[in-house]
């Protein structure tokens, strides 16, 4: 493009040039101007045969158009435009560059402009498109997920109960295509498995995955080093793939996301809303019809639709999928504690007795506990629901050689320090399991009962534990919070405190423990 310079500063050029007799550069570093424009004027000027002085009777304007003629109006038409939107398509491919693409504009139309204003012009005619456009997504690189704000009703046709469901939606960066399903909840059971039935849904996996900062995927958000769930991290490395999650308060990071969720909202949830639905995978059913319509629905902005972008630009992009299917576990840190045994979902898993008061990783799936130390496995259950203890006799001490500062003896020698009926409390929780390692807790809970109520209520609390039949940890800790063991007993039962027996079938016995 030709620098415009004033006519003083022509003037001056050609003076110093042709009176002054100076060197371009001379000319060039006494005007501030670079040597090229320098050296455009005097040439042109040395074509029409001008010197020095100039002719009395040529004027500024005269001189101008013969030393700045203009180009013709149309000059620029008889170069073929470039497709700008298919430049822009291509640009999300991985290692594609510009240069490249103004190349081949370049060979493919012999009248073709210059790459530095290809490139004036496909910027502009970027910065002319919508918002969402401005952020540019390699494809097969990132896959956007959240979950949508409303919820869907779901109707138990027994009860007539409504249960709301959350919508998951993922979006892919490249093509927008989109993925979204119904889920009982945002928690991190439902979220895993969602993203895992996505990948399917679009038969690979996304080099990154961009989830918002909700609790199932962060533990701690930060801009700059946010935590991930540990089993989200184990799902990230089951897939191979990157989490990064969206910066907080930086809107752009997931405006695919954002996008995705409300299109969703629109086309899906509110075309469902007068439907009444009986089950989840019924609603689930249903959106599945209406996600098919929504990625075959047309470009407002641009040719084609969701589903032929993702055929042109991120299914070819994906990687293959894991050989083995994914595996929803739950991953929980514990303290082993003094039974040898870790707590998980209300039942107790025993560990190798060396374990005690060690921190390890219980991992929970539907089926199987397995419990780490380090990275080395030390225990594996089959999975209980409810209650009650899961012990392999192969963890248990041989007679607790490695852990006597904890035994059966000293418990029933710290509660004759507080009174007859609490020793038969000891005696029947130690007595009344399997292995006498499973009451270690309640009698401990008893110990620490002691101390924040005093001994004296405590033993006041063991009696009417056992004139209801009620000594169980939970039962007398209630009593004493409530403070019923300074209740009056009922008449006819004052005497019973010396009465009552302390031994009974399910007790074994202080004798036993020696």
């Amino acid at each position: 493009m030709t620098q415009r310079i004033t006519m003083i500063k022509v003037r001056e050029i050609l003076r110093l040039r042709f009176s002054a007799e100076l060197s371009v550069r001379q000319i060039a570093r006494s005007q501030q101007l670079s040597v090229g424009v320098v050296s455009k004027y005097i040439q042109r000027a040395e074509a029409l045969s001008l010197g020095w002085p100039l002719p009395e009777n040529l004027s500024d304007q005269a001189l101008l158009q013969r030393l700045q003629p203009e180009k013709p109006a149309n000059s620029s038409q008889a170069f073929t435009e470039p497709d700008f939107q298919h430049i822009h398509k291509e640009l999300k491919r991985k290692g594609m560059t510009l240069q490249l693409l103004w190349e081949e504009y370049a060979e493919a139309h012999p009248l073709h402009y210059s790459y530095s204003r290809f490139t004036v012009l496909y910027r502009a005619w970027r910065g002319a498109q919508q918002l969402s456009m401005r952020q540019v997504h390699l494809a097969g690189e990132k896959l956007f997920v959240d979950y949508c704000g409303p919820t869907m009703p779901v109707v138990n046709p027994g009860t007539g109960e409504v249960r709301m469901a959350q919508v998951f939606v993922a979006v892919l960066g490249a093509s927008s295509y989109t993925y979204a399903e119904a889920t009982w909840s945002q928690c991190l059971s439902d979220w895993l498995n969602a993203h895992a039935r996505a990948f399917t849904f679009f038969g690979g996996v996304p080099r990154v995955v961009v989830p918002d900062n909700l609790k199932s995927a962060v533990t701690k958000a930060c801009r700059y080093e946010p935590e991930l769930n540990p089993s989200y991290q184990q799902l990230a490395e089951h897939y191979d793939v990157a989490v990064i999650p969206a910066r907080p308060y930086k809107p752009k990071d997931k405006a695919k996301a954002e996008v995705g969720v409300q299109v969703v909202e629109r086309w899906i949830m509110m075309r469902l809303r007068h439907q009444t639905f009986h089950s989840l995978a019924h609603l689930n059913q249903a959106i599945r019809l209406l996600l098919d319509d929504l990625n075959q629905r047309p470009f407002k902005q641009r040719p084609g639709s969701r589903a032929s972008a993702y055929a042109e630009l991120d299914q070819p992009a994906l990687r293959a999928l894991p050989e083995h299917p994914y595996v929803y576990r739950d991953l929980k840190q514990a303290r082993v504690h003094l039974d040898y045994h870790v707590a998980y979902d209300q039942h107790f898993y025993s560990v190798p007795y060396q374990l005690v008061k060690q921190v390890v990783m219980i991992q929970a799936d539907e089926h199987l506990i397995t419990i780490f130390h380090g990275q080395k496995q030390v225990a594996q259950h089959a999975r209980v629901y409810g209650g009650g203890h899961t012990t392999d006799p192969a963890h248990m001490a041989r007679a607790h050689l490695k852990h006597q500062e904890w035994s059966p003896k000293r418990f029933l020698t710290w509660a004759a320090d507080i009174g007859e009926h609490t020793v038969h409390v000891v005696e029947h929780q130690l007595g009344a399991r399997r292995h006498p390692e499973h009451g270690y807790r309640a009698c401990l809970g008893l110990l620490n009962l002691a101390k924040k109520y005093t001994p004296e209520r405590l033993e006041q609390a063991c009696l009417r534990a056992r004139l209801h039949r009620a000594m169980t940890y939970k039962s007398i800790a209630n009593m004493l919070r409530k403070g019923l063991d300074n209740a009056p007993l009922p008449e006819g039962d004052a005497h019973t405190q010396t009465e009552l027996p302390l031994t009974h079938d399910h007790v074994r016995g202080p004798d036993y423990y020696h």
